[in-house]
């Protein structure tokens, strides 16, 4: 399984979310975008309808009749009734129920820079784990490691 870890830094988790999930569809993935703050689903929410006609991602708010045919699909709960493969955890806060998957995206900011360290490190040596560290530099995602 990989984590790939992104660190925010000026860019904000909307429009990494936005990129990040557009490619996955773009390959027939589907993917569960978690956060414990509703404020931050609802935002999601938005920005995911907000893309525009050309590029529109299709998705839905967990708690739907139609959670199992959800490309994308926010929720508060690591639970993939679109049977998703990749989660992106978007609040920062890791859950290591993500290890479940087959591709996690952690998103940190300043806030939630030392839980993204912890989270690291506790995943390092971990059989299975193969962990990739992003950061943003003059627009562009550079890989550290």
């Amino acid at each position: 399984m990989r984590v790939d870890f992104y660190q925010l830094g000026a860019s904000s988790p909307e429009s990494v979310i936005a990129v990040i999930a557009g490619r996955l569809l773009g390959e027939g993935e589907k993917l569960l975008i978690v956060a414990s703050d509703e404020g931050l689903l609802a935002r999601l929410d938005r920005q995911l309808w907000d893309q525009g006609a050309a590029s529109f991602l299709p998705h839905g708010i967990a708690g739907g009749s139609d959670d199992a045919r959800q490309p994308v699909l926010l929720s508060s709960a690591v639970d993939a009734p679109n049977l998703a493969r990749n989660l992106l955890i978007a609040d920062g806060e890791w859950r290591d129920a993500a290890l479940g998957f087959e591709r996690a995206f952690h998103l940190f900011d300043s806030e939630t820079l030392e839980a993204a360290r912890l989270a690291w490190k506790l995943l390092s040596g971990r059989e299975g784990v193969e962990r990739h560290y992003w950061s943003n530099q003059d627009g562009r995602w550079v890989e550290k490691g």
